[in-house]
């Protein structure tokens, strides 16, 4: 693992033939590439320093081009900020993949992943390009990075911050964020988080949320998150009167799963993200197209519904429910309980209300019997 203290980073003032002083926002665009017609194709930053020394804290977005939530959060805070920066930066990269955002895809146009090309070559593919260019211009700037995601087309997350708990660095961000939930991990290799951290730069990522579209809860959750992370690294100052709320429990899990279909179908969901469920309990029921109900999809251990798909018409295989799998009954019955008695004026609540809007959950009928062996497995960053 890089060491933040001996690695030697790119000052934050210097951006080619453009210099940012304290106090100061500009817009920088880096050359990201050419368009298949020979165009330059320039990836838009935002720098903005305050007038003291800090440390500097990357936000990036849509490292996969059609998981825009985290756009539209950070096009908030850069028209809307809601604090004013006293010490340190922020480099603000709202779009990473720019080429596969302009197509509304998760791809670059030669149709790999970004986020598992990192740290990428100045001589590589054009995928990888990209990757060595945020690392070189992004990454090497940075002390600390918070990356936002979403779930992939036609599945929506209940927000969650996945850190390698491991590292302090990472667990005092991912703990400042001030999620319910916290899925400990390295992360894959070639992803942002895991390359950058490699690097001696820690960082975090929160999934929330779905592809292709801006959701308002999901923004208020992520501004609050960013907001909390900076009061930590002593960026910003926010009396405690107006400090805003975190969430009543958080929750460290070391594991998740996906329950998969057995059967194809229609499904009618029994759950919605972010509700808690025990073992056995019905999570879905599969049906024909004429409504004959011909399997009921359980649970297979105690939970938190972490993710879920959208798309109700399944294959044999198909993902359904991802669950987060508290460590212990305890830990469990003590989520459980928070959960209940959240008020229903709270962020957590409102964004449970929001997400579940999005799918229709109907009480289960007569019980069929469970499959004594349900597969399933865990799953790493989207």
């Amino acid at each position: 693992m890089g060491d933040t203290n001996s690695r030697e980073k790119r000052p934050i003032e210097n951006w080619d033939d453009r210099i940012v002083e304290p106090g100061e926002q500009k817009a920088i665009r880096l050359e990201a590439g050419e368009s298949f017609t020979g165009v330059s194709v320039r990836l838009p930053v935002m720098v903005w320093r305050g007038p003291d020394e800090g440390p500097v804290l990357g936000i990036t977005a849509a490292v996969h081009g059609d998981e825009i939530n985290g756009t539209g959060a950070i096009r908030r805070l850069i028209k809307e900020p809601p604090f004013e920066l006293k010490r340190g930066a922020l480099i603000l990269v709202p779009v990473i993949n720019i080429m596969g955002f302009e197509r509304h895809s998760r791809y670059t146009p030669d149709r790999r992943d970004l986020n598992r090309t990192f740290p990428g070559s100045a001589r590589g593919s054009l995928t990888g390009r990209l990757a060595r260019l945020i690392m070189d211009e992004v990454i090497a700037r940075c002390d600390f990075i918070i990356d936002l995601h979403t779930a992939a087309v036609r599945r929506t997350n209940f927000p969650n911050v996945r850190a390698d708990m491991e590292n302090p660095d990472c667990e005092r961000l991912a703990r400042a964020f001030g999620a319910e939930i916290i899925v400990d991990g390295k992360g894959p290799e070639g992803s942002l988080r895991f390359e950058a951290c490699e690097a001696g730069c820690p960082t975090i990522i929160l999934e929330a949320g779905e592809v292709w579209k801006v959701e308002p809860s999901v923004q208020d959750m992520t501004l609050r998150g960013i907001t909390h992370v900076m009061s930590e690294l002593e960026m910003i100052e926010i009396p405690e009167d107006m400090r805003p709320e975190t969430a009543p429990h958080q929750v460290v899990v070391h594991a998740s799963s996906w329950v998969r279909a057995e059967s194809g179908g229609f499904l009618k969901f029994h759950v919605a993200p972010g509700d808690t469920v025990e073992r056995d309990q019905p999570l879905a029921t599969g049906s024909s197209l004429l409504g004959k109900d011909h399997e009921t999809i359980f649970s297979p251990k105690n939970g938190i519904v972490l993710g879920m798909t959208t798309m109700p018409a399944v294959s044999p295989g198909d993902p359904v429910i991802h669950i987060a799998l508290p460590d212990t009954r305890k830990q469990f019955r003590s989520l459980e309980k928070s959960v209940d008695q959240m008020e229903d004026d709270a962020l957590e609540s409102q964004v449970r209300d929001h997400l579940a809007t999005n799918i229709t959950v109907e009480d289960p009928g007569p019980a069929i019997e469970a499959d004594e062996e349900l597969e399933f497995e865990e799953e790493g960053d989207s």
